[in-house]
């Protein structure tokens, strides 16, 4: 057991150094020089820096320090021990190994599109270990603890437009940098979700016929995958229904459309997106 916690620690040090190496790439390389504001504590950060000079990685440990005094007692040990780790190895690639690239001063267009895929990719990594790189993250979870009634994505925008119009204000004074800090938001926040939640994406589809068997056995044969039967009662016609249900790929539910169509010319198909599917055939179940 203890060998194994041992490998965990080490797996989460080279996730944090890959992850926090992107994020550092993304604020420092990316965004540093292209004048809009950033959302949280790197956002903070980045203020310092253009007001006192004082390097983004000890600013972002700085705003830390205090926030992570005052909301221990909200996260719990584990969390927060591996959430000073992440943002600890962030910060010190931030100051010391990003500054030996290259800093990129081109389109600003450019500059936030890759700030936010790269940050975007970082952040999902480090969460998808059970960490953060504190900050924000420490104030949103605090926040959420002592009033669970308002949601944790309405903790977190409302802070990011906080953050995002007060770096405008004191610092870049201009719609644009507004304008292009949202996006920023925006599209790292879709990059972060589409990591953690949309890797195994794919469709599910509802099908409601009179030939369940039938239509099952077909799309078995077609695809490989296994549906589900539920049995239901017409609302209006009172007669009894099946309702197949199967999970697939994008490519084969066109064809699983297509099958259930030629079964039955009667039945009623719904098709959603489906996030992420976990089981045989699909993604393994995490322990």
């Amino acid at each position: 057991m203890r060998q194994r916690n041992w490998k965990e620690f080490w797996v989460d040090v080279l996730v944090d150094i890959v992850a926090g190496f992107l994020i550092a790439i993304g604020v420092y390389n990316f965004a540093l020089n292209a004048n809009f504001p950033v959302a949280g504590f790197s956002g903070i950060a980045i203020i310092m820096y253009h007001l006192m000079g004082l390097p983004v990685g000890a600013g972002t440990i700085l705003l830390n320090v205090p926030v992570a005094i005052f909301c221990y007692k909200f996260l719990g040990k584990e969390f927060f021990l591996k959430s000073v780790k992440s943002m600890v190895i962030s910060s010190v690639l931030m100051d010391y190994v990003v500054p030996l690239l290259p800093v990129y001063n081109g389109s600003r267009l450019l500059a936030a599109i890759c700030m936010s895929v790269l940050c975007g990719v970082g952040y999902a990594m480090i969460f998808m270990r059970g960490s953060s790189t504190g900050g924000q993250d420490f104030i949103s979870v605090a926040i959420k603890k002592v009033k669970p009634h308002i949601t944790l994505g309405l903790i977190t925008f409302v802070l990011d437009v906080v953050t995002i119009i007060l770096g405008s204000a004191l610092v870049f004074k201009d719609v644009d940098g507004l304008i292009y800090g949202i996006i920023v938001t925006y599209l790292m926040t879709y990059v972060m979700d589409r990591i953690m939640y949309g890797i195994e994406e794919g469709k599910m589809t509802l099908i409601v016929t009179e030939h369940g068997d039938e239509m099952a056995e077909r799309i078995d044969e077609y695809s490989g995958r296994g549906s589900t039967i539920l049995h239901g009662t017409g609302s209006y016609s009172k007669k009894r229904k099946d309702v197949v249900m199967c999970a697939c790929n994008n490519k084969q539910m066109y064809m699983i459309k297509k099958l259930a169509h030629q079964i039955d010319p009667q039945a009623f198909t719904i098709i959603m997106e489906s996030n992420e599917v976990v089981g045989e055939g699909f993604k393994e179940k995490v322990e």
